[in-house]
């Protein structure tokens, strides 16, 4: 019999939040099975105290979420290859089940093709989990387990081996649709995703919005995701599409101008190596219940 998958957690925090960070901690500590190594990075801030045996990196500046998890990432080895599987979770969240790491490496053992795996988002107090953080267009029903074709930031848990062969999150994004870019470069290199409602991380309610840079980010990472990933016939697709929806959700005069100018600078700014995605990757996108034009 081979060894248990070895896993390892990645955290992020601005320091901000050390009780909600401490309760996480516990969640992680508390899983079944071989313990979980843990790595807490203080993203531009100085990281609270934590429990022995956890490792910190405290970085001098903030990288953003996809930069400040590849620092994470590079904590447990050279594309975190010293662990099997990465858990990343928001600073703010709990794992309310002990049998989350568990669950993990069953389905990573059972499935081969299986390289991420997307947690249900709910609120402790309500239960609730929003329609947003149901990662396919078929969103009415959280408790409904499937194949997708993204996952969540700040609750999933992905195959080392995915991030070996496509490579880490795109640190230039620093906020906003850098799952996505790694979701879909994952997918064209043959891997699949899930969402597992039966994995489940406690987070409270909140609206994207409340990040002072939301609109133009946003934006301005749309275009970036289309120009790095997509063939180029449906890069104005793709972009249209999006315009439409965001149009169609009658957004503040305030954030339409800063969604605008966040457009504007995803044409006119560097955005990483291009790698379009091959056409059977469109299709396998097509077949999973999300064409990548929406």
């Amino acid at each position: 019999m081979s060894a248990p998958m070895k896993v390892g957690a990645v955290i992020i925090t601005m320091g901000n939040r050390p009780d909600e960070l401490r309760a996480l901690l516990d969640s992680v500590a508390k899983q079944d099975g071989d313990h979980v190594e843990v790595v807490v990075v203080g993203n531009g801030a100085p990281v609270p105290d934590v429990p022995e045996g956890v490792r910190t990196v405290e970085l001098p500046e903030n990288l953003g979420i996809p930069g400040g998890r590849n620092v994470g990432i590079e904590a447990f080895g050279p594309g975190g290859s010293d662990m099997d599987v990465l858990l990343f979770l928001d600073d703010d969240g709990l794992l309310p089940n002990t049998d989350t790491a568990e669950l993990c490496r069953q389905a990573f053992t059972a499935d081969p093709e299986l390289g991420i795996i997307s947690f249900r988002i709910a609120d402790p107090d309500t239960g609730v989990t929003q329609r947003r953080h149901v990662p396919r267009l078929r969103a009415s029903d959280p408790m409904h387990s499937s194949r997708v074709t993204t996952f969540l930031g700040g609750a999933n848990a992905v195959r080392s081996k995915v991030i070996g062969e496509v490579g880490p999150l795109p640190g230039e994004f620093f906020y906003a649709h850098e799952e996505t870019d790694l979701a879909w470069r994952a997918l064209d290199a043959g891997w699949m995703i899930d969402y597992r409602a039966d994995m489940v991380l406690h987070h409270p309610t909140t609206a994207p919005s409340r990040h002072a840079v939301y609109h133009r980010m946003v934006a301005r990472n749309r275009v970036w995701l289309a120009r790095r990933n997509l063939p180029a016939p449906l890069v104005p697709v793709y972009l249209g599409v999006w315009m439409l929806l965001t149009l169609l959700r009658r957004p503040s005069g305030a954030a339409l101008k800063a969604w605008f100018g966040g457009f504007k600078e995803g044409w006119t700014t560097p955005c990483g190596p291009r790698r379009p995605m091959k056409w059977r990757t469109v299709w396998r996108l097509t077949r999973l219940g999300r064409p990548p034009v929406i």
